[in-house]
């Protein structure tokens, strides 16, 4: 059993990912440490505040959990670009009746505030993504007394990663579902299997590795450990989990017939990410110009309207390669799957 684990009293290497805009609820990453793993808050598109009430709601439950965040690593988009990308979704838009920002929305996520409640109230766990914070971030959260981990897609990333001082690192495939944490997000992502990218970032840092992209089944995660993860983190096969937060479109559309493929598109956001191919995909991924923060904030609005009216035509349905194996069941029997051989 893996120490990195281990101090934290997890009985299995298996840890529920962070799942951004909803997913993942206290409930769900409460589930994940009661099943003998471990899961992460996702701290990223809320306010500090709003951060705080969830980690005082998981930590009253007294399981260990992480918190990720999302570094500001901004993609930024010229006002031209930015209008274009708006003037094409403008029809859709009207029909909902919302109002998309009309100038750039270039904002940070929070993070001094983020940085400052979890150092003056520490989590077990930090993890971050989309950027690598300075030394001085990740020596403060360790004088705090978390273990501080890096999210990388490539052996470079790693190194970089080692660089700034992390304790560990979360290996990401380009199967997973939701934002890629590539450091490069306008370049495309380089297509790799996950005990390769293991495999490689084993050979380039002595960190702990913890393998994350397409963990979907009990396979998935043994090919991971023996590659040389320590752990396999698991997140589309949770989303429709009793306990998950993700909206009841998004849990039905991962295993509707008529959703079939994922593709990797910017269209709703400005950033790699993998959802399900839908025709908002078909539609503006041809078009869509890099531009993070700038083009989550355009697409929101029409997004959350689409979701409240179960529209899955234009729901970002972020789904990795495997989202077939997700079901509807408690988070225990998904993990307990997973762990199946171990």
């Amino acid at each position: 059993m893996s120490t990195l684990l281990s101090g934290l009293g997890a009985d299995l290497p298996l840890i529920a990912a962070p799942m951004a805009g909803g997913p993942s609820t206290p409930a769900l990453v409460t589930a994940a440490a009661r099943a003998g793993g471990l899961g992460f808050l996702a701290g990223g598109y809320k306010t500090a505040q709003a951060l705080a009430g969830q980690i005082h709601t998981t930590r009253a439950e007294g399981v260990a959990f992480g918190v990720n965040l999302f570094v500001p690593n901004p993609v930024r988009i010229s006002r031209e670009a930015y209008r274009r990308y708006a003037r094409e979704m403008r029809t859709e838009a009207d029909r909902y009746q919302v109002r998309l920002p009309e100038e750039p929305i270039e904002d940070d996520d929070h993070w001094t505030d983020k940085i400052d409640l979890l150092t003056s109230s520490p989590v077990p766990w930090v993890s971050f993504t989309f950027g690598i914070p300075d030394r001085a971030v990740v020596s403060a959260l360790r004088r705090a007394g978390s273990t501080v981990l890096q999210s990388v897609t490539s052996a470079d990333e790693a190194r970089r990663a080692a660089d700034a001082g992390v304790d560990a690192l979360i290996v990401q495939a380009p199967a997973a579902g939701g934002h890629s944490a590539t450091l490069t997000p306008a370049r495309p992502l380089a297509p790799v299997r996950l005990p390769d990218l293991i495999a490689a970032v084993r050979r380039t840092v002595a960190l702990p590795l913890i393998a994350a992209g397409g963990i979907t089944t009990a396979a998935d995660v043994a090919d991971a450990l023996g590659a040389g993860a320590e752990a396999a983190m698991a997140g589309t096969v949770l989303l429709r989990t009793h306990e998950s937060g993700a909206s009841a479109p998004h849990k039905a559309a991962l295993v509707d017939p008529a959703f079939d493929t994922t593709v990797v598109t910017r269209a709703f956001t400005g950033r790699p990410a993998r959802a399900l191919r839908n025709q908002f995909t078909d539609r503006y991924d041809p078009i869509a110009p890099a531009g993070y923060p700038a083009l989550h904030h355009l697409t929101g609005p029409l997004r959350r309207a689409a979701t409240a009216a179960a529209d899955t035509r234009l729901i970002h349905l972020w789904a990795g390669t495997g989202h077939r194996q997700s079901r509807a069941e408690p988070v225990t029997d998904t993990l307990e799957r997973l762990a199946r051989g171990l």
